[in-house]
């Protein structure tokens, strides 16, 4: 027995460190599916590391005036800078681009899309000199005018349009501002991948940090800070899902420790009690540790849920070893006489979530690791830990009489009721069959904690921002760097030819910027030699204002062009430019390299054009966000509703292969498959939309309730329901439905989801197993 002790604090132990050096996630690609198809992989490589996973919306609302907020965000937008966190931070300010813009300028001959041999002969150079000097009297002119004479062919106006982007924000005092509301505007992206969550809240808390060093002394009357993006949901579901799993423990906990206190009447009792739950939540958070190398937050979140099964193994145990004949001997009767039973409902439990383990989607496979090792690691304390600790169970009565002559009643007067809850169950069962599919309806963003609030104000600081549609996303791939950006070239003559005809307002390309070494020796040997350019330029310029005498300048920016190096990737990096490259390329987790191509659809978008345009372009892929996310749900949910018809197999065939009987089979499945059509046939009723976690939910209805049918069959055979056990299990259900009612009115979708179905849905297992009991069962009333 004191070798049960050892074992048990050494394991704990050791549990409880595995777990502090734990990484814990709020990632929703967790959810996602472990091996995609090609389209899904491209989404999740975007969710996890895409420049919309680490981008940042940021408004300076109200305060004093345009001027503050002016002030205010080039003090928080520099300090950006200075941080180093930043790939990125653009709020309308021109100075970081001066050196950026010198630099496009002399690497123009190889930027500039439209240099072609036909570029160069004397009518291509007249047209083009004729193109820039009729911008002269535009509000160009400015512009234009001091770079006449070294770029009178207009590269450097070129590359300029197809740099700036198809909608942009107004600028006021020198920084961005909102068209609609007082509000300067600040756009960020993160050096750190999207995943890493600690680097992201870094990132944020250095943005808060500044906002508060540069609205120092303003008080009340100074402007307030408006943050959001992927990179601010991610953290504060992460937060607030263990905000919420620590408030849920502790509150059940409190709740559940003065429900047991009052039945006990004892607090050693109270403490023995709570042991199995305490050790089932680390054993499962380690096992997933273990297996996973992280524990999703959603993970941790539901080992609230499962200290409403695994309390039950305590409470089986402290009342049902109760009243032996010889003082320290009760554990030996409850290992005879009720242990197998409750191993039974343990097995079953374990089989029904093992289903879950072998689940193609990460974050599924947790919950189904977590729930197994939780409910072993407690049913093993529950067997060999609390005999050695309270051999006899709890001594105290408490209030358990009242809870026996309570469940008494319930015993007596339910199987009167067994066809009135025949006949709702089939009628809860015609109302989901006729609802089909329709009943299944909520998805992925039904499992995310983000309020209406946050998601309204990040709709209106993009709209300020003018921020490119992320509904459909343009992934372009290469085996290498170079093959990435030949593909993506051939993109976009697509996407120019689709701007052109007006089915696509604008969008942005790493090749701007960074051209492919074959576009770029392309564009190079396009360009005439000195003598062969200066005898064109004469004949191009002749009769026009500009002549050729001028634009010396602009010959021997050529001939210098013809003998600068290759453009490279390493050549951007530091600079805004580099910040660019950052965003729209990276590198794949699996090897090769991939561009994202950034659009803005405008008024006559269609995907489905825009999809047949790029057809032919190799290594390019078009996917629409909505339409791919709620196919990976419905492929989430297939399985999901295919592992849980496998778990209920596997445990209609243990409960067959151990009870051996027709009969008492049917007895323990009967109120078990009622429970769930009347759980479900409510929900349908009150038009909740049903989803993934809904259908955990009704496997824990199962994995729970079978407890209580196997118990009422063992009530059966033996035809006589002593009051101990009939305690045992009303204060078992008891704290199980408390347990999840708390759940249910949890601020995170995912786990009220979870709470709302098993709350009512275990109370309906045991009422029913008591409905459906057939044979000798009556309550004795005897004590011990």
């Amino acid at each position: 027995m004191a070798l049960a002790i050892v074992l048990w604090v050494l394991a704990l132990a050791a549990g409880i460190a595995l777990i502090a050096r734990t990484h814990f996630s709020a990632d929703l690609s967790a959810f996602l599916p472990e091996s995609p198809d090609e389209r899904q992989r491209v989404l999740i490589e975007q969710l996890q590391s895409g420049i919309a996973s680490r981008t940042l919306f940021i408004g300076i609302e109200g305060g004093r005036d345009a001027v503050q907020r002016a002030e205010v965000s080039r003090a928080v937008a520099g300090a950006m800078r200075q941080s180093q966190l930043f790939d990125q931070v653009q709020n309308g300010e021109t100075g970081d681009w001066k050196e950026a813009g010198t630099w496009l300028f002399d690497h123009r001959y190889r930027l500039a899309p439209d240099i072609a041999p036909e570029r160069f002969t004397a009518e291509g150079l007249r047209e083009a000199i004729v193109d820039t000097l009729s911008l002269l009297g535009t509000p160009a002119g400015n512009l234009v005018k001091p770079l006449l004479e070294r770029d009178p062919t207009g590269e450097t106006q070129r590359i300029a349009e197809g740099l700036i982007p198809a909608s942009s924000p107004r600028s006021e005092q020198g920084v961005w501002v909102s068209r609609t509301a007082p509000r300067a505007l600040i756009l960020a992206t993160t050096h750190a991948a999207g995943g890493d969550l600690d680097a992201q809240a870094q990132a944020i808390a250095r943005i808060q940090q500044a906002f508060d060093q540069a609205t120092r002394g303003m008080k009340g009357s100074g402007p307030r800070l408006q943050l959001t993006g992927a990179p601010v949901f991610s953290v504060e579901s992460r937060d607030q899902i263990k905000q919420e799993a620590i408030h849920l423990a502790v509150v059940g906990g409190i709740v559940m420790g003065a429900l047991l206190l009052l039945a006990f009447a004892s607090p050693r009792a109270l403490v023995v009690a709570l042991l199995p739950v305490a050790t089932g939540v680390v054993g499962g958070t380690a096992a997933v540790a273990l297996v996973f190398g992280e524990v999703h937050g959603l993970t941790m979140g539901f080992g609230s849920t499962l200290i409403g099964e695994t309390v039950d193994y305590a409470i089986y145990y402290l009342i049902q070893a109760r009243g032996a004949a010889v003082a320290g001997t009760g554990w030996m009767r409850w290992r005879e006489i009720h242990w197998p039973t409750v191993r039974l409902g343990l097995l079953t439990s374990v089989c029904g979530f093992a289903a879950l383990v072998f689940s193609g989607f990460p974050g599924l496979a947790q919950l189904g690791v977590f729930s197994v090792a939780g409910l072993i690691a407690a049913a093993l304390v529950a067997r060999f830990v609390l005999p050695v600790l309270a051999p006899d169970g709890a001594a105290g009565m408490g209030m358990r009489r009242q809870m026996a002559h309570v469940a008494g009643v319930i015993v007596r007067a339910l199987p009167r009721l067994r066809w009135v809850f025949a006949g709702l169950g089939i009628a809860a069962l015609a109302l989901v069959l006729w609802q089909g599919g329709h009943l299944w309806r909520a998805d992925l963003s039904a499992m995310s904690p983000v309020p209406k609030a946050a998601q309204k104000l990040d709709e209106e600081l993009r709209a300020d921002i003018g921020a490119s549609d992320g509904g459909t996303l343009v992934v372009v791939r290469g085996a290498d760097e170079q093959a990435a950006l030949r593909n993506t070239e051939a993109a976009v003559a697509k996407l120019d030819a689709l701007v052109g005809e007006g089915g696509l307002a604008g969008f942005e390309s790493v090749t701007r910027v960074l051209p492919s070494e074959v576009a770029q020796a392309a564009r190079i040997a396009s360009l005439p030699d000195a003598e062969t350019l200066k005898a064109r330029l004469a004949e191009a310029t002749r009769g026009l204002p500009l002549p050729a005498a001028r634009l010396e300048p602009f010959l021997a920016d050529v001939e210098a062009a013809r003998a600068q190096p290759v453009i490279r990737r390493a050549d951007l990096d530091g600079g805004p430019l580099g910040a660019v490259v950052n965003a729209l390329m990276f590198e794949r987790p699996g090897g090769g390299w991939s561009t994202l191509i950034s659009l803005h659809p405008g008024e006559r978008f269609d995907a489905g054009r825009l999809a047949s345009a790029l057809a032919g372009v190799p290594e390019v892929q078009v996917v629409n966000v909505g339409d791919e996310l709620r196919g990976l749900y419905r492929r989430y949910l297939h399985e999901a509703f295919v592992q849980v018809m496998l778990g209920a197999a596997a445990v209609v065939l243990l409960l067959g292969a151990w009870l051996r009987s027709g009969r008492r089979l049917l007895a323990v499945c009967e109120p078990l498959l009622v429970a769930v059509l009347l759980t479900l046939g409510g929900l349908a009723l009150l038009q909740v939309p049903l989803g993934i976690l809904h259908l955990v939910g009704l496997l824990l209805v199962v994995a729970v309730g079978s407890n209580y049918a196997l118990f009422f069959d063992q009530l059966r055979e033996t035809g006589r329901a002593d009051e101990d056990t009939l305690a045992s299990l009303l204060l078992a259900n008891l704290t199980t439905v408390v347990s999840f009612t708390l759940i249910a009115i949890s601020d995170i979708p995912a786990l009220s989801a979870i709470g709302r179905v098993v709350a009512p849905g275990a109370l309906l297992a045991l009422l029913l197993s008591a409905a459906f009991a057939r044979g000798p069962v009556r309550a004795d009333a005897t004590s011990r």
